[in-house]
């Protein structure tokens, strides 16, 4: 994604974006090559503060000897209640063999990514339990770093959005769509200004 050409089509489109630009800067995208780690990572952290997921995380990590990040394989071979033991909930052990079992059997295939649509990536994603269109959005924009991602069903954007319009109520997915429209190709970017206003300090 070319960022400088992304925030000047946005404070273009949208002076209230221009704002946004100056009280937080631009933002950082960094894209991660190893798209079995970034999922992984992903479903430990899913419905977690940051602290808790970061432990449970670094406790998953080392069960492996092994200084790379595992393979598929590896997660596999580990016993369902070894994993329980890192602290992952039934269902996220699950989840996590379940991904590593077709990451590695090929029922994922993510080998021609950058020449696949956003929809068809989340189509791949979403034949994982666990892993849902916010799971498949958040990697689609933080992992491959795609520039044109509006994650409807994420309660951050919505708040942000409610506040960037100084609404009293959340928005409707149809109302976000639309407003959305004028951020086209970087509704990414958009979004991510949308979490800064409900990360705040800031009023609007």
């Amino acid at each position: 994604m070319n960022l400088k050409k992304a925030l000047l089509s946005l404070r273009k489109a949208d002076p209230r974006m221009g704002r946004l630009m100056d009280e937080f800067g631009p933002p950082e995208f960094n894209p991660i090559s190893n798209y079995y780690e970034s999922l992984v990572r992903s479903i430990v952290y899913q419905q977690l503060s940051g602290k808790a997921a970061a432990t449970i995380y670094g406790r998953f990590k080392s069960l492996f000897n092994t200084n790379q990040y595992p393979k598929p394989k590896d997660v596999i071979h580990i016993p369902h209640e070894t994993l329980r033991s890192v602290g992952l909930s039934n269902q996220k052990a699950n989840y996590i063999r379940d991904l590593s079992e077709k990451w590695d059997g090929g029922a994922i295939d993510l080998s021609n990514v950058d020449a696949m649509t956003d929809e068809e990536i989340s189509t791949e994603l979403i034949k994982v339990k666990g892993i849902g269109q916010w799971t498949a959005d958040m990697f689609l924009m933080f992992t491959l770093v795609r520039p044109d991602v509006f994650p409807l069903g994420d309660l951050g954007i919505q708040k942000g959005f409610m506040g960037l319009n100084k609404m009293d109520r959340l928005p409707t997915p149809k109302e976000m769509e639309l407003e959305a429209e004028k951020w086209r190709p970087y509704r990414t970017v958009a979004a991510w200004y949308l979490w800064k206003i409900v990360d705040g300090p800031f009023e609007w």
